[in-house]
């Protein structure tokens, strides 16, 4: 299967805008595009999502797996995109509780946001990981191979990146204005592609938040890696699930607090270039 990669050329994902400089010269640049997407479960409106407007399937299919609304006992029939409406309705074989706890739970508080935070820690009860063994040469290949992959990003900043590699190989990478959203793309990809997970890692540029480990896990992918920093939060889930979380990857740096016993260090630091503050991307902000 070919990978797939984020398409900076495509002109529905940003346009040009005139403005100054701090020398109040005229300066022209890329802005990211920003709109909303509806989610809909069958006859069930879940959520409206500000995305950037690609691969709406995967993120749709993605965000109802990652929030434990659909299950691997789910077949999904159907998805329906209208590009006019800014609608995605993901349609099964059958009902699903989910529907029907939502629609309660939103008529009597005005609310359901707990309801699902809830189900989602619940399915990290019971969780066991593969504990696939990863090179540490692999961390220093991947970040070299998407800090130089073209991307929105580096035409526009404003946006989060995820990757899912295999070795030091990237199968998929997608980009979004939240790193929640390009992690929903990448498990709806999965999913559409019937990709399993024991063995791959998933790349971030964002933080490593509670969300983001809670969304790995379930994913049943053991090793997440960012550049960007930890909460605590997010190092105590992953330490409850055995999940390896590396974060601060810069240079030849890198920083693991969950999970060491899945890495082998293979890589002779001396033949990794340090990151100078110059080189870093943009991709590093949060």
């Amino acid at each position: 299967m070919a990978a797939i990669f984020p398409n900076p050329n495509d002109p529905k994902l940003s346009r040009r805008l005139q403005g100054i400089d701090e020398r109040g010269h005229p300066y022209e640049t890329s802005v990211i595009e920003e709109r909303p997407l509806t989610i809909y479960l069958n006859r069930q409106e879940i959520v409206t999502a500000m995305t950037i407007g690609d691969y709406p399937e995967y993120l749709a299919l993605g965000f109802l797996l990652n929030q434990g609304m659909l299950g691997a006992a789910d077949r999904v029939t159907a998805i329906d995109f209208d590009p006019e409406l800014e609608v995605v309705v993901v349609r099964t074989a059958g009902p699903t509780d989910v529907e029907d706890k939502l629609e309660k739970k939103t008529r009597t508080s005005g609310c359901a946001v707990g309801t699902v935070f809830g189900d989602m820690m619940a399915g990290l009860d019971g969780l066991v990981l593969a504990q696939t063994a990863v090179k540490t040469s692999s961390f220093y290949d991947l970040s070299y191979k998407i800090n130089h992959t073209p991307s929105l990003y580096m035409e526009t900043g404003a946006i989060h990146g995820t990757a899912l590699c295999q070795g030091s190989e990237v199968l998929a990478y997608m980009e979004d204005v939240g790193r929640h959203n390009a992690v929903d793309k990448i498990a709806g990809w999965m999913r559409m592609n019937d990709i399993s997970a024991h063995d791959k890692v998933l790349y971030t540029t964002g933080r490593l938040t509670s969300e983001m480990v809670i969304k790995t896990a379930l994913m049943g992918i053991p090793t997440l890696i960012s550049r960007s920093g930890f909460t605590a939060w997010g190092v105590d889930i992953a330490r409850q699930v055995g999940l390896t979380l590396v974060g601060r990857m810069r240079g030849r740096k890198f920083t693991c607090l969950s999970g060491q016993q899945r890495l082998e260090f293979d890589q002779d630091l001396d033949q990794v270039a340090d990151e100078s503050r110059g080189m870093r991307r943009k991709g590093a902000e949060s």
